[in-house]
């Protein structure tokens, strides 16, 4: 018996074999869910889909997150095939490079609003679109990091989007836990991703993590899909509007010291 048995669960936000989202997806299928994806749709023949019937999903949808249609559009394709979703998870975030490469100050007003609209709003808008199908015990995650919280050199826009969305997280979870769901994000430490790649200098900040980070090693995308297991069960039946990290102790360090 899997920890996930007869659970459903959609996972948006999927982008090749190295993300954090397949991670978790593979995570939720091992532990029984039925799992299935929607992506932005040039990634969806090539990478996404191969790896859906890999674990044998069925479900593989496009979807541009900054379109209610679109989502809508998905949410009713899920709704006809499978009637709940006991676990969303919202694994989106996109700034221009140019906004993660200058200076914060130097942000312009439609990155702001593009970087805020996709990897903020749209957790608001998959919610709200999905909400008729969140049945009590439920579970709502996505996916932030430590940027939110501290300045991270490079990460720019992206850290005060990811501050909105842990906001969002905790506005959420009040709004809809009187109906039983919960929602929580996973704050990981840094993975090798596609998005990871979009930063400058995060090569330089991915070899340096493990030689701080109390746990001395890097943080892996499985590292991730085992904590979501934990958030999406009834072993965290009592936990909600949480950032909960994965991030070997890296940001309970003050003053990091690397080894003598």
């Amino acid at each position: 018996m899997g920890l996930l048995d007869g659970r459903t669960a959609l996972i948006f936000g999927v982008a090749n074999d190295h993300s954090i989202a397949w991670g978790i997806a593979r995570a939720l299928h091992d532990a029984g869910a039925t799992v299935g994806f929607s992506s932005v749709e040039s990634l969806l023949e090539k990478r996404v889909r191969p790896l859906a019937a890999s674990i044998g999903a069925t479900f593989v949808e496009p979807c541009d997150v900054q379109s209610d249609d679109d989502i809508r559009a998905v949410m009713a394709k899920w709704q006809a095939a499978h009637g709940r979703i006991d676990i969303l998870v919202h694994a989106l975030a996109f700034a221009r490079r140019e906004d993660l490469e200058g200076t914060f100050v130097d942000t312009s007003r439609d990155g702001f609003a593009l970087a805020m609209d996709v990897s903020a709003y749209s957790l608001v808008a998959l919610v709200r679109e999905a909400r008729p199908m969140l049945v009590p015990g439920s579970t709502v995650l996505t996916l932030s990091y430590y940027g939110a919280e501290k300045v991270v050199a490079h990460y720019n826009v992206m850290g005060v989007a990811k501050a909105a969305l842990e906001a969002s997280v905790r506005y959420l979870a009040a709004d809809i836990g009187p109906e039983g769901v919960r929602v929580n994000a996973i704050s990981a430490g840094p993975v090798r991703t596609l998005a990871a790649a979009g930063i400058a200098g995060f090569k330089k900040l991915y070899g340096s993590f493990a030689d701080v980070a109390p746990l001395r090693s890097n943080i892996t995308p499985e590292d991730v899909g085992k904590t979501a297991v934990w958030l999406c069960s009834d072993l965290s039946s009592a936990v909600t509007g949480e950032v909960v990290y994965v991030d070997g102790g890296f940001n309970v360090m003050g003053v990091p010291l690397g080894e003598d």
